[in-house]
């Protein structure tokens, strides 16, 4: 049977003497906490948690992967599972633009999500297993794989049952999903996950620098700390919900985070002994092109979206034991032909809950209002429906933020998907509005179903103060035609709290009770010199604190009101006093002290 990249091992068979030797290899050299069973499987000394992220909402969709294990730090050579490969440096090391691009994603995540601590170490990790680092480093020199990378399609025939997503634009496959490129992201996944990691203006899972960036910012959701090792565990799982996945994938994190070394694109090695290589687990040799010590030369996969043809025969059946032969032939005696049957006629597959889904209906969050940078209180939830009202569960819906706008789900992103309960109803991450006010649009779709979709109307408002006071309680002089020595400066503040970025416009009023603008007295400058009695566009600080521009006077003696205001409300009115200075007393000018003569 031909190799075929999309068809990776999960168990390896291994004689009860290789295993033996393996366990005891493996337990000193491979990473804490792990360990491997009888059969040379790792697993982890203490319970894993399990993923609740079913596969229409992993990375993967649940696909399967390779799981050689890490070069052991045995200087003797180890016995290795199935076929035998070469454990050396193509292996152990990283082609040098994917490696390149798992360090590029780390620096991005580093900056816009610094408290997710993303080891750049973790993608490498999963990306050997996903796809053997682009198989090898076969990539050009923007990153993009040589032939697309597409594995099988989830059918819900050994795999999870995930239907056709993307009109088949990324894996070719109209009726199905496949999981695509060198993380393996099926469609609908990367509809809400994708970056543009190389900068070029497209999202492209096919791209390395792409591909390791979405995977970053899909660990990093959740708010997860990849630090802590319960929820480096969560995050893992939720890329593939499987126990030996986690291990295998905490192994290579392990072997990388002691070294490695960039080796050029293209000579890395791909995993071997996967579960369609001919003989696998006997020893027989590899099939050509995928050894697992080569250069990457193996045929890509393409858009195909089911397993390639099998151009090999298949190996003779031994003949049944205890089974004369016919004499001096060694051929075995001619069995009747067997009544031809008519073919069973396949059964049409059962329809899935999306299948059922006819319309939604809002369940919560119309007319969403949230002050720039606060979070949302209400959160939009949608309920899947039949034709007759019945809800749907087990559904994935969209929810897209749509709009002019930098509001984002809690963790950053615009794009989430979630399924529906029990009720049919999908609740979406709490919003946070941005510093763009006005309004925009969450979107609400069926993942894998043409639905009319459903509009959420969102607004995010200015920010507010509720109060204004002023830091100075000195009275502000000034000479006419001269500046005033001191300027204004207030703190805002809401219900108590500090109220940072808080707009204010400041306005030289004719009086307490006469808002107009006043035509005479002090002013403040404009770019030009000229005189203003009006500013908009002020801001109040991280700390809730203002201090104007510096204020001048014109001829004109008088008492003059100086007004902030700001949205919600605050209000507060300096004076300011323009008049001549009183002239010190001269000595000379007083009485004579002299006596008279």
């Amino acid at each position: 049977m031909a190799a075929h990249f999309d068809r990776r091992l999960r168990k390896a068979a291994v004689t009860t003497t290789v295993a033996a030797v393996a366990v005891a290899a493996l337990s000193a050299s491979q990473a804490p906490n792990v360990t491997a069973d009888a059969n040379g499987r790792q697993t982890t000394a203490d319970n894993a948690p399990t993923s609740d992220t079913p596969s229409q909402e992993s990375a993967t969709g649940n696909s399967p992967y390779y799981t050689d294990l890490p070069p052991l730090d045995s200087p003797s050579p180890a016995p290795t599972i199935g076929t035998p490969a070469s454990r050396g440096s193509s292996e152990a090391g990283i082609p040098a633009t994917v490696l390149d691009a798992y360090k590029k994603a780390e620096a991005e995540l580093r900056q816009s999500k610094p408290g997710c601590k993303l080891p750049w170490e973790l993608l490498a990790a999963i990306g050997k297993v996903e796809s053997g680092h682009a198989r090898g480093g076969r990539v050009d020199a923007d990153g993009t794989t040589i032939g697309k990378i597409i594995g099988p399609q989830l059918d819900g025939n050994g795999f999870a049952l995930i239907k056709d997503t993307d009109n088949g634009v990324h894996d070719g496959n109209s009726t199905y999903d496949n999981a695509v490129g060198p993380m393996q992201f099926i469609p609908s996944t990367w509809a809400w996950a994708a970056r543009d990691g190389n900068g070029d203006g497209k999202e492209d899972p096919n791209n390395v620098y792409d591909a390791a960036l979405a995977a970053g910012h899909y660990l990093c959701r959740n708010n997860w700390d990849l630090s802590d090792q319960g929820e480096l565990k969560s995050a893992i799982l939720s890329y593939n919900n499987s126990q030996d996945y986690l291990t295998t994938v905490l192994s290579w994190l392990e072997h990388y985070r002691k070294g490695t070394h960039e080796i050029p694109d293209g000579t890395g090695s791909l995993p071997v002994g996967r579960s369609d290589d001919p003989g696998h687990g006997s020893g027989s040799s590899p099939s050509p092109g995928n050894s697992g010590t080569g250069t990457g030369t193996s045929t890509p996969r393409t858009t195909s979206p089911g397993p390639d043809p099998d151009p090999s025969p298949s190996p003779s059946k031994p003949s049944q034991p205890g089974k004369p032969t016919s004499p001096g032939t060694g051929s075995p005696s001619p069995t009747p032909p067997a009544e031809s049957e008519p073919p069973a006629e396949t059964p049409s597959p059962s329809p899935t809950p999306t299948d059922t889904v006819h319309h939604l209906e809002n369940a919560g969050g119309t007319g969403l209002t949230a002050i720039a940078g606060d979070t949302f209180a209400e959160k939009i939830s949608t309920r899947a429906e039949t034709k007759d009202g019945k809800a749907v569960g087990k559904v994935r819906i969209r929810f897209t933020v749509v709009g002019d706008t930098d509001a984002t789900f809690t963790g950053g992103e615009k794009v989430t998907a979630v399924t529906t309960n029990a009720s049919g109803v999908a609740v979406a991450p709490a919003l946070v509005a941005g510093e763009k006010t006005g309004g925009f649009t969450v979107r609400a779709t069926v993942i894998g179903r043409s639905v009319e979709a459903l509009d959420y109307k969102v607004t995010v408002t200015e920010r507010v103060a509720d109060a204004l006071t002023s830091i100075s309680d000195d009275p502000l002089t000034c000479a006419p035609g001269g500046e005033f020595a001191d300027r204004v400066e207030v703190k805002a503040t809401r219900k108590g709290a500090v109220a940072d970025k808080v707009a204010v416009t400041a306005t030289l009023v004719k009086s307490v009770l006469d808002s107009t603008e006043n035509d005479k007295g002090p002013y403040f400058k404009d770019a030009d010199d000229k005189a203003v009695r009006t500013l908009t566009g002020l801001k109040t600080d991280a700390k809730g604190l203002l201090k104007l521009p510096k204020l001048y006077a014109d001829d004109t003696e008088g008492t003059y009101v100086l007004r902030l205001t700001t949205a919600g409300g605050a209000t507060i009115t300096v004076t300011l006093n323009v008049a001549e200075t009183e002239p010190e007393p001269d000595p000379s000018d007083g009485a004579s002290t002299e006596p008279d003569a």
